[in-house]
């Protein structure tokens, strides 16, 4: 006789356990329900701020909520910004945009950042890319890559390369390419591209790898010496400048890129939402505008795309960083 009340109570208590995880889904499915803050570990300017401020503007109108772009600059390599968002709830409403500097790059080079790229985050989508490419100051009496590794050959101790910063990118793909043409060539690190490319202007450094978007000026200006865009294609501002590829360096390629991430534990509905939204945004002309300027291209895909890709960066520079047994200084 007792056995009805048994199972009336089980139903009820197996209905009571099901609340929260009804109740996630309810909020995942209503999100966002409040502002949204996209953290970026740098300081202001740079690459990425135009299309950023973009973003959050086009968010916010197919959101229904304010998008904050908010700076958390310090630590090695970003890290600041990056483990802020590490450890913030998994509910979308505090995202990183990270570089490749944070996501593949510090945690190789750099010891206890306070969280790991591969198991905190989960990955919504990529933005934009921009190729790397390599000048030489005029004054270096090379026209080719070829010309440049016979160059620093017969001239030990002559070149010397600089970098925005230890661990950086352009740190690294100068690293790369020493150990691909065997030559020695002296790093010398700067605090930003800005007082880099100043003393590569001024002859103070001799060759230099960063973003077409910076250095086409002073190449268009007669003041840097293009030898190679470290991409598949050539770049259509710069036609007949080879890439690394026909120069004879297949593997000497490099974007900066810039995605979007969000803490691990983010419900699938809303990292689908964001990048279904953020491919949407990236595919506008006024996006495609703004990305030109910067010699950029869109980059948008799947979550898993991004996944797998930041997969494939981390094994390319993690060979990079022990080949040149590149360490924290």
């Amino acid at each position: 006789m007792k056995l009805p009340h048994r199972r009336k109570f089980l139903h009820l208590a197996g209905g009571a356990a099901a609340l929260p995880v009804v109740s996630s889904v309810a909020r995942a499915q209503a999100y966002p329900t409040r502002p949204i803050n996209i953290i970026v570990p740098f300081p202001p300017g740079g690459n990425s701020e135009g299309i950023v401020r973009f973003l959050a503007e086009r968010l916010a109108l197919s959101l229904g909520q304010p998008v904050i772009v908010e700076n958390r600059a310090g630590g090695a390599g970003g890290s600041v910004g990056a483990k802020f968002v590490a450890t913030a709830a998994p509910d979308g409403h505090i995202l990183l945009l990270s570089t490749p500097g944070p996501l593949v790059v510090a945690p190789k080079v750099y010891k206890n950042l306070g969280y790991d790229p591969a198991k905190d985050f989960t990955p919504i989508g990529t933005l934009m890319s921009i190729p790397q490419m390599l000048v030489v100051n005029p004054a270096v009496p090379v026209k080719s890559i070829q010309e440049l590794v016979a160059y620093a050959k017969a001239n030990p101790g002559k070149l010397s390369f600089p970098s925005p910063g230890y661990g950086t990118q352009p740190h690294l793909l100068g690293e790369m390419f020493k150990l691909m043409a065997g030559v020695e060539i002296l790093h010398v690190p700067y605090r930003g591209p800005a007082a880099a490319v100043t003393d590569l202007l001024a002859g103070q450094v001799q060759m230099y790898f960063d973003t077409i978007g910076l250095l086409i000026p002073h190449i268009e200006a007669g003041k840097l010496k293009a030898l190679a865009v470290a991409d598949e294609a050539r770049d259509p501002q710069l036609p007949n400048v080879p890439t690394t590829i026909e120069s004879g360096f297949p593997k000497l390629q490099a974007t900066f890129w810039i995605g979007v991430l969000a803490p691990a534990g983010t419900p699938t509905i809303i990292v689908n939402k964001l990048n279904a939204e953020i491919n949407t945004i990236m595919k506008t002309n006024e996006a495609e505008a703004i990305l030109a300027k910067l010699s950029a291209r869109p980059k948008v895909g799947s979550p898993e795309d991004f996944a797998a890709f930041m997969a494939a960066e981390t094994q390319k520079w993690a060979a990079v960083v022990t080949g040149a047994n590149i360490k924290a200084e």
